[in-house]
């Protein structure tokens, strides 16, 4: 029998729990590489606010894919957007283990972060399974492409955190692929423009705090 739409709410009330309080559960293990070197204050410090808006970007996918889950019109739409979600939520919860380990915090701004995601979400759904899969399409793309930078500027000696990064970086390409196999729609290049100046909102803020 079809999950009505309260019952979707309820289903993911547990997720947005665990995307805004923390112990993400990882259905795969942490990408790991060994350790080549320490890094020193200002690697550690660099490195952390990195994984610190890598995390933030997982945050909002969780509140993205959830929103758009609860909306979609058909079962297939909602099967890949599900399964892009717990990868994204495996994301999560190595890059809460990273911080963990570089003595770091995630960001203090997620319930922010949360709510404007999830709200950007559900207008996204509400267009039609099509733009919402465009939509994630030109989110992975993005993510893509900042992802690609910090492996330009993450430490050399932080070999953990690069393949994580690394990882990440490979999922959100089959994402993005995977959206436009569905029958994504490109979007409008003025909401293009748009994701792009609210990503770089948060990840400067992210970065800090």
């Amino acid at each position: 029998m079809p999950m009505s739409l309260l019952d979707r709410f309820i289903t993911e009330f547990d997720v947005a729990l665990r995307s805004l309080a923390g112990g993400a559960q990882a259905h795969r293990a942490m990408p790991t590489a060994e350790i080549t070197s320490t890094l020193d204050a200002a690697e550690r410090a660099h490195a952390a606010g990195l994984m610190r808006v890598n995390h933030v970007g997982e945050v909002c996918a969780q509140a993205l894919y959830q929103s758009q889950k609860i909306v979609a019109r058909s079962p297939e739409t909602r099967a890949m957007l599900d399964h892009a979600a717990q990868e994204e939520m495996d994301h999560m919860a190595w890059c809460e283990e990273r911080l963990s380990e570089l003595g770091s915090h995630t960001s203090y701004l997620n319930p922010i972060w949360y709510a404007g995601s999830f709200g950007i979400g559900l207008l996204a759904g509400l267009a039609g399974d099509r733009w919402s899969l465009g939509f994630v399409a030109e989110t992975e793309k993005q993510v893509e492409k900042h992802l690609n930078s910090h492996l330009e500027t993450l430490p050399l000696a932080d070999t953990r955190s690069r393949a994580i990064v690394d990882q990440m970086r490979r999922d959100e390409i089959d994402h993005g692929q995977s959206a436009w196999d569905a029958g994504g729609k490109p979007l409008p290049k003025p909401i293009k423009n748009a994701m792009e100046a609210i990503s770089k909102v948060m990840t400067t803020a992210a970065y800090r705090v």
